[in-house]
């Protein structure tokens, strides 16, 4: 993966700072007890809406749900089934994980992600930058 170039959220085009936002309202409501490490996304549908969602840990860490999979999921429950753009903020900027990335493969071949952390810096990247080689549900016989 090349070396991501970070900008500064004010340098963000108007639709990326409107993501930003609902990511970042999103993460004020995560249940982070036990990482302490709240997380927000959102994820704009092919439709134009756009979905947040937070981190929810449980003390059975297994059954602990990303941000991103929230707002994919809630995305995906109103009938939803490609995905244009997401975003996720966390305090130091981490990109989604191996199980997130997944999740959104199954709705997108490709796609941007803006990366954030809370002092206000940011990076683009994409799907395809960050999982190169997802589990393809084209081999799943139906």
């Amino acid at each position: 993966m090349a070396d991501p170039q970070v900008v500064t959220v004010e340098s963000l085009s108007q639709e990326w700072r409107e993501l930003l936002d609902a990511a970042a309202r999103a993460r004020e409501g995560a249940y982070a007890p036990y990482s302490r490490f709240p997380v927000g996304a959102a994820v704009r549908a092919a439709s134009g809406r756009v979905y947040a969602g937070s981190n929810v840990e449980n003390a059975a860490f297994g059954l602990t749900v990303c941000a991103e999979r929230v707002a994919i999921w809630k995305a995906i429950s109103e009938g939803e089934r490609k995905l244009a753009a997401l975003a996720v903020i966390t305090e130091t900027g981490t990109t989604p994980c191996g199980s997130c990335l997944q999740v959104m493969a199954e709705f997108a071949s490709d796609m941007p992600i803006l990366v954030a952390d809370t002092q206000g810096r940011a990076w683009l990247t994409t799907l395809r930058e960050v999982l190169p080689y997802p589990f393809p549900h084209t081999s799943i016989q139906k």
